[in-house]
């Protein structure tokens, strides 16, 4: 059963069992409320409660006034709260204190129909119980997350070596176009010295 549940049990309960508790007490029992009832001792020995009923059963030369001390004491009904007839009333007791009762028929008070009553509050009830609180989900904490690295420390990645540059090759081979130093001449180079020593020699025997 939840908590919820029970809770709602303990109101039902607190609810119902006054009322179960409560007490209908018949005024003079089985004399009823006239005048040959000594209410004082009938009164004696017994407990009343806030919850509890009196109940008055008279005949039609009776009836019940609810007064104060003053007029309960002086038989006056003048200053009454409340005035019932019809041969059967039921008073509810609602508050604590003492309440005070009496028959306004002339001479009829002075003959001893009053009744003081000393109401008590109600017998204690269940005491309600808070309801449990529902287990909480405990909280997932979350992964914590990785900060950027502090100024001038190098991360995983700065650690890792660049690549060293190529070293050029040293199979790499020398341009076709450059002739060694010490490379003969050409045989086109032959020829034309030997006609420029031939133009010279003719050129000799002319002038001289």
């Amino acid at each position: 059963m939840g908590s919820n549940s029970v809770a709602t049990l303990f109101l039902v309960l607190a609810a119902v069992v006054p009322s179960i508790l409560a007490v209908t007490f018949q005024v003079g029992d089985t004399a009823g409320w006239n005048s040959v009832v000594d209410y004082t001792t009938w009164a004696s020995g017994k407990t009343f409660r806030v919850g509890d009923t009196l109940e008055f059963q008279y005949d039609p030369s009776h009836s019940v006034s609810v007064v104060d001390k003053a007029g309960f004491d002086g038989c006056d009904s003048t200053g009454e709260t409340q005035s019932f007839s019809g041969g059967d009333t039921k008073i509810n007791l609602t508050t604590v204190g003492t309440m005070y009762f009496l028959c306004p028929s002339p001479g009829h008070c002075l003959g001893g129909m009053k009744l003081a009553v000393s109401v008590l509050a109600t017998a204690a009830s269940p005491t309600t119980p808070s309801p449990r609180p529902s287990p909480r989900t405990p909280r997932k904490t979350p992964p914590p997350t990785a900060s950027p690295p502090a100024n001038g420390t190098p991360d995983s990645e700065s650690l890792t070596p660049s690549p060293s540059p190529s070293t050029p090759s040293l199979s790499t081979s020398r341009s076709p176009s450059a002739s060694p130093p010490n490379a003969a001449p050409s045989s086109k180079g032959v020829i034309n010295y030997g006609v420029i020593g031939m133009t010279m020699v003719l050129m000799y025997g002319v002038m001289s």
